[in-house]
């Protein structure tokens, strides 16, 4: 739900980044951070014990400018996504406005795209949600690899939901931006309708 403020004028959405470990998650929010210009940015919070992989929660915020008449920002975060750390990833999604999944494009990384996709339909269904109604890209990482899964098997896989999709190498910063606009388009739809 996202936070809105009628006396300053200011609108804050939630997006969270989720998908399997090493899929790209935290690779995507570094790109958002070193591509927003530095009037549109506070600064970049990172939680995280390790810099190797994602241990808590980073968050990229971002303005994206006036919308109907509020000063709109977007506050992306990346839980972590190790099995261990699943109770992370649930606090990450209280509240969220918007979600961008970030599946690894690997073929042998299909069956656990799978296992995160069906864990964040359960999370969701925990707190009283329907995927079906919250705003969703599905974003296909990791496309410039020789071992990359067919769209098509990736489809039939995980988008069971009609989501907008976007091809990415979130290493090279491809499909980054497109990503994070599309699902910040989806949640302003709502407040338009």
């Amino acid at each position: 739900m996202a936070l809105t403020s009628k006396e300053s004028k200011d609108l804050i959405l939630k997006v969270n980044y989720f998908g399997p470990s090493l899929g790209g998650k935290t690779t995507n929010l570094q790109w958002l951070y070193q591509l927003t210009s530095q009037d549109q940015m506070t600064n970049k919070v990172v939680v995280d014990a390790n810099p190797e992989r994602t241990q808590l929660y980073e968050l990229v915020p971002m303005e994206i400018g006036n919308i109907l008449g509020y000063r709109t920002r977007v506050h992306v975060y990346s839980p972590p996504g190790q099995t261990a750390l699943a109770k992370y990833r649930k606090v990450a999604l209280k509240n969220v406005d918007g979600i961008v999944f970030v599946a690894d494009s690997q073929i042998e990384r299909l069956e656990e795209n799978i296992e995160s996709m069906r864990e964040l339909v359960n999370m969701l269904e925990d707190q009283g949600k329907d995927i079906s109604e919250v705003p969703l890209v599905i974003q296909y990482n990791k496309r410039d690899l020789p071992n990359a899964a067919a769209l098509s098997d990736l489809r039939a896989a995980l988008n069971h939901y009609n989501a907008p999709e976007v091809e990415g190498c979130a290493a090279d910063g491809k499909g980054v931006l497109e990503s994070v606009k599309l699902v910040s388009k989806k949640i302003l739809s709502f407040f338009k309708t």
